[in-house]
């Protein structure tokens, strides 16, 4: 089990429901960074203070492996609703339902984070286990989230295998997803599903196969940026913008900059490899600032253009502006267009902000198209 994510159920005996539900009781606790999420009391009598509560890890691992991709790929929540309550389905456990009282526990990728965002239970109700730990947000690297499915899972197929329960539909989730991670072409494509916010076999395979061929022109971590703003705004995947229109978009409304011009990290920086994203853009600015003697000091429009190696007006032009995304694509040799959405002077230094963050964070893009976002 890895270090950063602890995902265990202790057995206990049950005398009703199905086999499976038999097989696999016991009281379950999840603990991130060493954060136990779960902790509460039963409610009813003397208040007894457990790690969690009594429950079966047969649905719970049925969530985790149908849900598997879209846990380890997909982002932040939707703002429409809509598209929000489809997202807590796979995302949020209070969702698993089977009779049993869920942890308000929400699961998510940020970066190359996963994020837990655990949360009490919210009245006494007549619920018979209340969770009572504070609330708190836990990031974790995203391949300890993968690494703790596994291993739960294994635990629940062999306390299955104890009871001669073979060919139940966890057995076959976890066969056929064990089948789609083993296959590289597979496993793209449901990792975009993912990142477009759908289940297996939900999404348009026309429009995935159009991603796919745009991620790799534009690049994995652009693609990213862009699969998960269209996420969070509930829009179709359809609707996301082709590698050519960004192109487009960056020859018809970009400044042209030089990768060269553009200012880094110093080899000595090291980022933070753990934590949220605007905590590791944070330490990146306070490093930079602080190297450049800028703290304190309001950073005047001219020094932030000559950052992201772009000509000094490319702020105060609010009216040449793309219509969707900011982005800065990079071109052959060192060329770089940038391109701002916002009409607002203010709203455009943020946005090129954030992309000289992006900079920061990541250094130089050799490879040909590839974006920023």
């Amino acid at each position: 089990m890895p270090d950063s994510l602890n995902i265990s159920l202790a057995s206990k005996s049950l005398n009703s429901g199905t086999a499976e539900e038999r097989a696999t009781f016991g009281l379950l606790s999840i603990a991130a960074n060493g954060q136990l999420l779960t902790e509460g009391a039963r409610i009813g009598g003397r208040p007894v203070l457990r790690d969690g509560p009594y429950v079966s890890g047969y649905p719970l691992a049925e969530w985790l492996v149908w849900n598997w991709w879209r846990l380890r790929w997909e982002a932040a929540r939707p703002s429409k609703e809509e598209a929000a309550h489809h997202w807590d389905f796979a995302h949020r456990m209070t969702t698993i339902g089977d009779g049993y009282i869920w942890p308000d526990i929400t699961v998510c990728r940020d970066g190359p984070q996963a994020v837990f965002v655990s949360a009490p239970s919210a009245a006494l109700g007549t619920d018979m286990f209340r969770y009572l730990g504070p609330a708190r947000r836990e990031a974790i690297p995203v391949e300890d989230l993968e690494d703790a499915i596994d291993e739960f899972v294994s635990i629940i197929m062999n306390r299955l295998q104890r009871r001669q329960l073979q060919n139940t539909n966890l057995h076959r989730l976890w066969n056929d997803l064990a089948e789609e991670r083993n296959d590289p072409e597979l496993s793209r494509f449901r990792r975009m599903e993912a990142q477009l916010g759908c289940d297996p076999d939900e999404a348009d395979e026309e429009t995935v196969r159009r991603c796919l061929d745009d991620a790799i022109a534009l690049g994995e971590h652009a693609w990213e940026e862009i699969a998960a703003d269209i996420a969070f705004r509930g829009e179709a995947a359809c609707r996301i913008a082709s590698a050519e229109d960004f192109r487009n978009t960056a020859h018809a409304s970009g400044f042209e900059a030089d990768r060269r011009d553009a200012i880094y990290q110093e080899a000595a920086f090291e980022s933070p490899q753990q934590g949220i994203a605007w905590e590791l853009g944070e330490a990146a600015a306070r490093n930079l600032r602080s190297r450049d003697g800028l703290d304190g000091q309001a950073l005047p429009n001219r020094r932030l253009t000559e950052f992201a190696g772009a000509p000094a007006d490319t702020v105060s032009r609010t009216e040449r502006r793309g219509n969707d995304l900011p982005f800065a694509l990079d071109g052959e040799g060192n060329a770089t267009h940038i391109v701002l959405r916002s009409k607002w002077e203010t709203g455009r230094r943020f946005e090129l902000a954030r992309l000289i963050g992006d900079r920061l964070l990541t250094g130089s893009f050799s490879p040909e198209n590839e974006a920023l976002f």
